[in-house]
C-alpha cells in the first residue's frame, strides 16, 4: 500500500475538493513516467517480448498530452502490473513501477509508488554488496528530474510517506 490514509488533499485536484492543479497533476505524471523509464530495461531484459509496462509509460505520457483518458491510462496501468505478476525481484519492481506511473492519472499519489518500485528495481538489479547505494543512486536521480513546480510537495510527501514505501527514500 503506498497511498495513506487520510489522503493528502496537496494531491486531491481542485475539482475534486483538493489542492493540486492539473498543470501539476500532469507534472507528477510525467515525472513518474521518467522514475518507472529509468528501470524499464531492467524489465524488458527478462521480458523482452512482454510490452505491457512500456505501453503503460506511454500511456502515463499520452495522458499528460490529452490523447488518452484517465481510464485507459489506469487500464494500461493494471496491464503492466499483470505483467509482474509471475515475475520476481528487480524486473517485477520495475513492471510494477510502470503500472503506477499509470495510474497517475487517476490518482496522483501514485507518483512515489512508480519512484519507490524504481529505487527497489535499482537496488535488487545490482550486486547485493552495491544494493544499498544502487538505491540511494537512483533516489538521487529521481530528485534531480523532479520540475521545480513540484519539488517541495513530491519531497514532503517522501518524508509523510516514507514508511509506507519501503523507507526506500531515505538517503
Amino acid at each position: 500500500m503506498i497511498l495513506p490514509w487520510p489522503r493528502d488533499p496537496r494531491y486531491i485536484t481542485l475539482r475534486r475538493g483538493g489542492m493540486l492543479t492539473d498543470p501539476d497533476h500532469r507534472l507528477l505524471a510525467l515525472w513518474a513516467a521518467t522514475c518507472a523509464e529509468h528501470v524499464l530495461t531492467i524489465f524488458e531484459s527478462e521480458r523482452a517480448e512482454d510490452p505491457r509496462p512500456r505501453r503503460a509509460i506511454e500511456h502515463a505520457r499520452a495522458w499528460v498530452r490529452g490523447e488518452v483518458t484517465m481510464m485507459e491510462s489506469r487500464a494500461a496501468g493494471g496491464h503492466a502490473m499483470g505483467a509482474a505478476r509471475d515475475l520476481q525481484g528487480a524486473a517485477r519492481y520495475a513492471a510494477y513501477a510502470a503500472g503506477q506511473a499509470a495510474a497517475v492519472a487517476h490518482v496522483a499519489a501514485h507518483d512515489l509508488g512508480a519512484a519507490a518500485y524504481a529505487i527497489k528495481a535499482a537496488g535488487a538489479a545490482a550486486p547485493a554488496v552495491e544494493a544499498e547505494a544502487a538505491a540511494r543512486a537512483e533516489v538521487r536521480w529521481q530528485r534531480d528530474q523532479l520540475p521545480a513546480g513540484i519539488r517541495d510537495l513530491v519531497w514532503d510527501s517522501q518524508r509523510l510517506r516514507n514508511d509506507i514505501c519501503w523507507s526506500v527514500f531515505e538517503i
